[in-house]
């Protein structure tokens, strides 16, 4: 496996956490005889009649047979306490679904990843990770989910993202963030949250795929079960990509748990580590 990709998996394992509050039973939950949580349930519904996405996620890993096809062996980074198997893929690599030959990057940012191979990946440094990143990381993430606002709590971040649900549009003129501008709307059982206002500094993946500020992100939500949410997220940057492009992946549910804090610079040793690889 390059070493590249080595010290991008030991960055995102170190920055990965565990929920805390496990075994407290979270009401309304739905179990089985023996108590246990039936996540394959029907979904919660709000009081509205949507569907309620509250609860604790964490991305589904791809299977350990394809991310060793793709990477690798990954037993390197099980001496750190956890497993890279547990990530997605497309955190590692957005776009892994494409041939080289037929990436959208656009020719002239090729530059731009080549440079950043040799760079610290920005999560090493204590930065937002940004969107979509922060769907695909190992750790878990939170979702409040209220009449006209969702908030998600990304346990890594220690930050809040607002998706608004009131029917307000994105603002003209906006000022760049990490996170954007995020609004939704329900399209059946599916959130669809649309985000945009972002600045060009994060990065879409563990490569570096850059992106501009002209970013605009598409996350189409549906709760299949109690236990599972499916996502579809779209990415449309015409100045960095040829062309649109998307990927699939799903969250499942850590039931009866709950999101940890997390301060990055906290007794923190391992960037000048990991930046000499």
């Amino acid at each position: 496996m390059p070493s590249r990709t080595v010290s991008i998996l030991i960055a995102l394992t170190a920055a990965s956490a565990h929920a805390q509050w496990i075994n407290y039973p979270t009401p309304g939950t739905p179990r089985t005889p023996d108590g246990r949580p039936n996540l394959t349930a029907p979904a919660s519904r709000a009081s509205n009649g949507k569907p309620d996405l509250s609860g604790v996620w964490q991305v589904e890993p791809t299977p350990p047979g394809e991310m060793k096809r793709l990477f690798g062996d990954l037993s390197v980074e099980n001496v750190l306490g956890d497993s890279s198997l547990a990530y997605s893929k497309y955190l590692v690599n957005i776009l892994l679904d494409f041939k080289p030959e037929e990436s959208p990057l656009r020719p002239e940012f090729a530059d731009v990843l080549r440079q950043r191979a040799k760079e610290t990946y920005p999560l090493t440094r204590c930065l937002p990770l940004g969107v979509p990143a922060d769907d695909l990381l190992p750790g878990p993430f939170k979702i409040i989910q209220t009449p006209g606002l969702i908030l998600v709590r990304n346990e890594y971040e220690n930050t809040f993202r607002q998706i608004y649900t009131d029917g307000r549009k994105p603002p003209a003129d906006p000022e760049p963030l990490w996170l954007g501008y995020s609004v939704g709307r329900w399209d059946g059982d599916t959130l669809q949250v649309d985000t945009v206002g972002f600045n060009d500094k994060s990065w879409l993946d563990g490569v570096g795929h850059p992106h501009s500020e002209a970013l605009h992100v598409t996350e189409r939500f549906l709760r299949r079960d109690f236990g599972h949410l499916d996502v579809q997220l779209t990415i449309d940057d015409p100045k960095v990509y040829t062309k649109p492009f998307s990927v699939k992946f799903t969250e499942r549910l850590l039931p009866d748990s709950d999101v940890l804090e997390y301060f990055c610079a906290e007794n923190e040793k391992d960037r000048t580590h990991i930046g000499a690889n």
